[in-house]
């Protein structure tokens, strides 16, 4: 078994869950906010995961996404879904993406309880041993695995790919890249991951979620490049210019995390509208203000290539 094939490696895109007037999926917009992504040269989609509002969508409308990511990727890059939550769920989620055609897929922490890291070794062995789909384990929140329990899932299970943290326990992270290695693919996933991406880069993560790349992937990949080279004077001016004024916006109200990324796509044009399901909210008029003028004054330090949006 070649587990590794498409390994995510990189940028890695996490398109959003559009909805339109009526509140429910625009299926066009889904596959416009996949093609750019995807043109835009990111490694990989991650489909119905935190960005995609995995936790207020239904089942269909689950299955509608994963089936317009795997039809407009159409094998140019790994289609990743995410999974998770209610164990029952989580192994029928992994039954369907391998029947719709993703590659692998992401484990989000289980629903309410803190476990022990026996419980948490548990939760991923139910889930993993259903397919040897590629599947990429999620350190956040109540789902915080100890390197004890890391690695008596990878020695057991060869189609676990990679660790994605969401936590920023540097110490924790230290100790499973230095003991773990190579065996896995490591993923910065902290909310808006190029502000910590220096730090992680340096401690041998490759690869973060970019919620940023949904509106200005130019900017994350031009930030990316310059860290890699050892460029701090365009590290630094992307930090000043456009990271930092972002990230404050973002802090500013739980669920901007992902409500902000459809509001920088709707300033950017695309056909995405500024709206989200509950618990998260919309971004606020005078953030939504603020947000265009940091965008605006962005593209003009930091022009893009002009490209059209894809009606597809």
């Amino acid at each position: 078994m070649n587990s590794r094939k498409k390994f995510p490696t990189g940028i890695l895109g996490f398109p959003t869950a559009p909805f339109n007037e009526k509140g429910t999926i625009d299926e066009k917009a889904l596959a416009v906010n996949i093609d750019f992504l995807i043109n835009e040269g990111l490694s990989s989609i991650f489909i119905a995961c935190g960005s995609g509002e995995f936790h207020a969508i239904s089942r269909a409308e689950y299955q509608k996404m994963v089936e317009v990511a795997v039809e407009t990727t159409a094998g140019r890059v790994p289609v990743y879904t995410g999974v998770g939550g209610n164990i029952t769920d989580a192994v029928e989620l992994v039954k369907l993406s391998e029947d719709l055609g993703a590659d692998g897929y992401l484990i989000l922490p289980p629903y309410l309880i803190d476990g022990e890291q026996e419980g948490l070794y548990q939760y991923y062995k139910a889930i993993v041993k259903e397919s040897e789909l590629d599947a990429i384990l999620y350190n956040r929140d109540n789902a915080i695995v100890n390197l004890d329990t890391l690695q008596r899932l990878v020695d057991e299970f060869p189609q676990i790919v990679g660790l994605k943290d969401g936590l920023g326990n540097m110490e924790l992270n230290l100790e499973l890249v230095q003991t773990i290695g190579d065996r896995l693919e490591w993923l910065n996933g902290m909310p808006f991951a190029e502000i910590t991406m220096p730090a992680y880069a340096k401690i041998g993560f490759n690869s973060y979620s970019s919620a940023m790349s949904n509106y200005m992937p130019h900017i994350s990949r031009l930030f990316f490049d310059a860290l890699k080279e050892g460029n701090e004077d365009v590290v630094n001016d992307i930090y000043v210019n456009v990271l930092l004024p972002i990230n404050s916006i973002r802090k500013a109200r739980k669920g901007y995390a992902v409500s902000l990324i459809k509001a920088g796509m709707n300033i950017q044009g695309f056909p995405v509208e500024n709206s989200v399901r509950p618990p998260c909210i919309a971004v606020e008029s005078d953030h939504y203000e603020t947000l265009s003028k940091i965008i605006k004054k962005a593209l003009e330090k930091y022009p893009a290539e002009q490209k059209e949006i894809s009606n597809l």
